[in-house]
């Protein structure tokens, strides 16, 4: 048995490197969920602010994953119905795919009552205050 954990360890450096890579867990427990920082909408990169605009108008999107249902299988963001999420593009400049970049909307979809932005593809999150 400690020759099979010291195989997978051996493996899990290799492919990795050398840092511990500790798998996500599936859900977090409510007891784990923190507090939602504020971030003005003016300290985000400007192309928040494009989407933003983007969102309120109904679009077009530059991507056909906009809109789409973002289902916060982290489980970072305050727990919803299903739907009640969607995801939305901040283009990254260079960037050769969509990027990491996301607004989340709850709510309505041109008019979410909650914005979020992502700068690591949902790793965290912080509520966009539009009026700063």
């Amino acid at each position: 048995m400690r020759t099979l954990i010291s195989a997978v360890t051996l493996a899990t450096t290799v492919a990795f490197g050398s840092t511990a890579y500790a798998a996500p867990t599936a859900h977090p427990t409510s007891s784990s969920i923190t507090a939602i920082d504020t971030c003005a909408l003016s300290s985000l990169p400007s192309q928040a602010s494009d989407t933003l605009k983007l969102i309120h108008s109904g679009g077009p999107f530059p991507y056909r994953q906009d809109g789409t249902v973002f289902s916060n299988r982290e489980g970072i963001l305050p727990s919803q119905s299903s739907g009640y999420y969607h995801e939305y593009t901040v283009k990254t400049p260079g960037s050769p795919d969509r990027g990491a970049r996301r607004l989340i909307g709850g709510g309505a979809k041109t008019t979410p009552a909650h914005v979020y932005y992502t700068g690591d593809h949902y790793a965290s999150f912080c509520e966009v205050d539009e009026n700063s």
